[in-house]
This record gives C-alpha cells, sequence and structure tokens, in this order.
C-alpha cells in the first residue's frame, strides 16, 4: 500500500470510529506518547498553544473517552466527517507530515443538521510495529467561533 493510501485509509477509519460511535476505538489511531489539540487558525498562527481540547498521551484520550460516556452531561449528537485528501509534506526520519483538509456536520437528536466544523489536520505521523499512527493530531478549526457543545473528538 502506499503511503498516500495508507493515510486515506487511517483518515476514513478514523472518522467512522467517531461518526459510528466507537469513541472507544479512538484512541488506538495515536501513540502512546502522543499530542492532540484542537484549536483556532487565530490561535495556531499567533502560536498560542493553548486549545479547546488537549491532550499530551493516548491514556488522556482514553480518559476524555470515559468521562463522555460516564460523567460529562451532553446533548445527544452524531457527526458525520468530511475528509479531503491528505497532502504528504515532508517524510524524513521515520516520521511524515501531512495536511488534510474536513469537515463535519453535526446531527442533533431533533435530526437538525449543521456544518459544525471546517479546517486542516496538521499530523505527525509514525510507523509503529509497521502501522502508521497519529503521534500528533493538530485539529486547526477555520473558525474561531467555537460551539461550548464541542464534546465529541473532531
Amino acid at each position: 500500500m502506499t503511503l498516500l493510501n495508507e493515510l486515506i485509509t487511517l483518515n476514513a477509519d478514523y472518522a467512522a470510529a467517531i461518526d459510528d460511535d466507537r469513541l472507544e476505538d479512538w484512541p488506538s489511531f495515536f501513540t502512546e506518547k502522543c499530542f492532540y489539540r484542537i484549536t483556532t487558525a487565530q490561535n495556531h498562527a499567533r502560536g498560542l498553544p493553548a486549545g479547546l481540547v488537549y491532550a499530551d498521551t493516548r491514556q488522556m484520550l482514553v480518559d476524555r473517552v470515559l468521562s463522555l460516556r460516564k460523567a460529562n452531561i451532553y446533548e445527544r449528537q452524531a457527526y458525520r466527517h468530511l475528509i479531503g485528501l491528505p497532502r504528504v509534506e515532508s517524510e524524513d526520519n521515520g516520521i511524515v507530515r501531512a495536511r488534510t483538509s474536513f469537515a463535519v456536520l453535526r446531527i442533533m437528536r431533533t435530526g437538525e443538521t449543521e456544518i459544525f466544523a471546517s479546517g486542516n489536520f496538521l499530523d505527525e505521523l509514525a510507523r509503529v510495529d509497521d502501522q502508521l499512527l497519529l503521534q500528533r493530531r493538530d485539529v486547526i478549526c477555520d473558525s474561531q467561533r467555537i460551539d461550548t457543545l464541542l464534546a465529541l473528538p473532531l
């Protein structure tokens, strides 16, 4: 399988895990020591490190899913990811850097569907046991206005 096909498959499987409410599978797309952040394009351009969602280990992602399932209270909703084709920006020392555009539709329990988020995934990926995994995913949202109902991962 070519690198491009691996990236396409990884992104498709990643989105399906979230969209199909298999959130417990979501952390498995990341290396043990990883970085995941959702931020705005404006904050990213300014180099501001804070994120709306932030994790720096796979265990933090597992904990986030556990809290979504057991502790957090939020209106029932589902996502549908629309993922663009990834663009490989570099590949050196076993690390692949890629950029992939996305849009996420949010479907509320009422059936209302809206464009919830759009932007780019800025990824660093590493091969672990012959599998390409996310070592870092910065989810850079185009809009600086993010709904406070951001519960599920993007």
